[in-house]
């Protein structure tokens, strides 16, 4: 059962880029299923091929683009071919990303290069490059952040780096789009299975598990989950909501909700 109403998002249009895999095909899945026009834009024709026959099966319709998130010039052409196709753009996802562990002395200048490019600059050029094309006032623009943007972890300075970046210009952008109607939020995932992430870099099977037990809600996240925190965030439900870090994580971010953390310290005698 659906946690919305049927057809909330139909007449709008959805560009998604990085949906034809993981959290973000997840979000296009569920645009799809509520009547959203649909494209998407991935790096693999391969993917986006089988990502639009899937998306079909909602009753839409869907397009899809091969570009590479760093290369500005190919990023505006498929926004411009969005908007040709279906019009103005109401919602926009920014959900191509890069990451792998990396001790930072063993991290070649080339490979946080490539992360940072990826998440930030890409970000930026997603963002930059729809303006044009937005639907104003009334757009809604999210970014898939990582809780690496304000925790830093061992193995991340890469996407540390990258994902804060994410974080500040996000934000800027609510700050001064705000005033033409356009607004700017961005989404945290916690741990989310069978996802390519995890895949990389949850570990092995006792580590998930004493992971997962120290969170709040002691359970992975579904793609679900990040899907729906995509429609509250493109629709008019968040209407007077801009700038802000959605965490749907499970309660990681509030730090460590193992028994042992939760068990208070014996008095001192």
């Amino acid at each position: 059962m659906s946690a919305f109403r049927e057809g909330l998002l139909e007449g709008k249009t959805a560009f998604i880029a990085g949906g034809s895999s993981g959290i973000n095909l997840g979000i296009a899945e569920k645009y799809a299923s509520l009547g959203a026009k649909l494209a998407i834009l991935s790096r693999s024709q391969d993917k986006i091929d089988a990502a639009i026959e899937k998306l079909k099966s909602f009753g839409g319709e869907v397009i899809g683009f091969s570009a590479d998130v760093r290369d500005f010039d190919a990023v505006e052409a498929a926004l411009a071919a969005t908007t040709d196709e279906f019009g103005t753009i109401d919602i926009l996802v920014s959900g191509a990303a890069g990451n792998f562990l990396a001790p930072a002395m063993d991290l070649s200048p080339n490979g946080f290069k490539t992360v940072v490019d990826i998440d930030l600059i890409g970000t930026f050029n997603v963002f930059r490059a729809s303006w044009d094309h937005l639907t104003k006032p009334g757009a809604s623009l999210i970014a898939i952040t990582a809780i690496q943007a304000v925790q830093p972890k061992p193995f991340q300075v890469h996407a540390a780096a990258g994902k804060s970046g994410v974080n500040m210009v996000s934000k800027s952008l609510a700050l001064e789009w705000g005033p033409a109607g356009v607004r700017v939020n961005l989404i945290s995932p916690g741990p989310i299975e069978n996802t390519e992430g995890i895949s990389k870099l949850g570990g092995s099977d006792e580590q998930m598990k004493r992971f997962v037990n120290s969170l709040a809600l002691r359970r992975m996240g579904k793609s679900e989950d990040i899907g729906n925190a995509a429609v509250f965030l493109g629709s008019d439900a968040s209407s007077f909501v801009t700038g802000t870090v959605l965490n749907v994580d499970g309660g990681a971010d509030l730090g460590d909700a193992s028994v042992d953390c939760l068990t208070p310290f014996p008095k001192r005698k």
